[in-house]
Parts: structure tokens; C-alpha cells; sequence
């Protein structure tokens, strides 16, 4: 069954990088320069981020992007 995003109050990358007109691989430079926090790992190994690095991106501690820039 797929989780529930909303439910589990965390983020996929893509769709953290949508919302917020980023490129997936933004996210990850991001989170690697120590921009956002360490994502979460699920026990297969994918990155869930936390709504408190949803609110940084929307209080402008992240620059936005064009996708494909």
C-alpha cells in the first residue's frame, strides 16, 4: 500500500521541488550544502522531508529556482 504523504507529514523530494519550482536535484544540493536538513529515510532508503523544510522554503531561507536552471 502507498503511504500517505499528507497522513505521514512528510515530503517526497519531487514533490517538495514542485511546490516549490525547484528541480529534484536542487532539493538534494540543498539538503547535501546544508541548506535544509538531512531528509528522513524510509526503511528502503528514500528521503521524506519534514514539513519544517517546507515552512524554510516558504519563509525564503531557499532561493528559488527555475527548473532546469
Amino acid at each position: 500500500m502507498r503511504e500517505n504523504l499528507q497522513t505521514a507529514g512528510r515530503l517526497r523530494p519531487v514533490d517538495l521541488a514542485r511546490a516549490h519550482g525547484l528541480s529534484t536535484q536542487a532539493v538534494r544540493n540543498y539538503e547535501a550544502a546544508g541548506v535544509l536538513p538531512a531528509a528522513e529515510r524510509t526503511s528502503s532508503g528514500h528521503r521524506r522531508y519534514r514539513e519544517s523544510e517546507v515552512r524554510a522554503l516558504l519563509q525564503g531561507q531557499i532561493p528559488q529556482q527555475r527548473q532546469g536552471d
